[in-house]
């Protein structure tokens, strides 16, 4: 029997519990597969909270990595055998087993290990899309990003500095700091002792940041605008700290005629040519050793409610996975 952390009510970690459930057989287009390693992302904290309504019961998650073991009708893209990884939709990764779509896994090069690609496809893709598609990152760009020593943060800085950028990163701790120092990042700033705003400002010369990368939303929405130059970019990519309230764009204008997007990774990987061109230059700059993975927390499965303690807490680094 499968087992997997199914919800079927929202709230804090507690409501998560480890339960049977049935895979079946592939249909049309989809595969079998009996994961290895799965992600731990802090959109699964959004599903599970309520923020990001989703049909329940529900097994969260959009990220794992593991072997395919059968294949339905009009498969073409994997094999039986092959591994892979995905990291997107349909919800449902914190599981032994599961279905998936064809179409959206692609095969794990070699070198990688199950553990990398798990703790990298979702943190890792998003990576590549802000820095390379949503606001292009090149030599000489100075630019901020908000959670720094976390998964996407860590990524971020190892990449962006290898692009050509002066990093600065927002973090919560010296540790921490310590952690995004080691991984590139510039200039760090403790944002629960520092104004993050007028430090962006003395690091800078007053000459701000082409863009700013935020995954924390409602409590540094302000400021990330203020710390931005004339026609920079506030790519708000999470909303850790809740949704930023109403905004009248018109404020835009008198700061500098400045650019807001809310991406999603959906959207960037929603063509399967897409998702599989991230993931080459994704995997590429890994094997390169340009990014390295930091897998910094493991739980067994099971131990999913624990895992969303730590992460709420702010007590994870890097990134984390589950074992299976």
């Amino acid at each position: 029997m499968t087992h997997a952390i199914r919800f079927h009510q929202t709230g804090g970690p507690e409501v998560l519990k480890w339960e049977s459930v049935e895979v079946g057989e592939p249909g049309p287009g989809q595969v079998r597969l009996q994961h290895r390693s799965v992600g731990l992302n802090y959109i699964d904290v959004y599903h599970r909270s309520g923020l990001y309504p989703v049909p329940l019961p529900a097994i969260l998650g959009l990220e794992a990595a593991g072997v395919v073991e059968a294949i339905g009708p009009d498969v073409t893209e994997v094999r039986v055998g092959d591994r892979v990884a995905y990291a997107s939709g349909p919800m449902g990764a914190y599981t032994e087993a599961r279905l998936m779509p064809a179409n959206r896994l692609v095969i794990i090069p070699g070198v990688i290990s199950d553990g990398q690609a798990a703790a990298m496809m979702l943190q890792g893709l998003t990576a590549q899309y802000l820095l390379r598609r949503t606001y292009p990152v090149k030599q000489g760009d100075t630019i901020l990003i908000h959670a720094a020593a976390g998964g996407v943060g860590l990524i971020l800085c190892q990449w962006a500095k290898h692009l050509g950028a002066t990093v600065i990163g927002t973090v919560s701790t010296e540790e921490k700091a310590v952690l995004a120092r080691a991984n590139g990042c510039d200039h760090t700033i403790l944002y629960t002792s520092e104004d993050f705003q007028a430090r962006v400002m003395e690091i800078t010369n007053g000459q701000k940041v082409q863009v700013v990368y935020d995954s924390v939303g409602r409590d540094t929405f302000d400021k990330s605008l203020d710390c931005l130059a004339p026609l920079g970019m506030l790519a708000l990519f999470g909303q850790a700290s809740g949704s930023v309230p109403p905004f009248d764009l018109s404020a835009l204008s008198v700061k500098g005629s400045l650019f807001i997007t809310r991406p999603t990774i959906a959207t960037y990987t929603a063509k399967r040519s897409d998702l599989l061109a991230s993931a080459a230059e994704l995997f590429e700059v890994v094997e390169q050793g340009i990014v390295k993975i930091s897998i910094n927390q493991r739980y067994p499965l099971r131990d999913a409610v624990r895992a969303h303690h730590d992460l709420e807490a702010r007590k994870t680094t890097g990134s984390t996975i589950f074992t299976v």
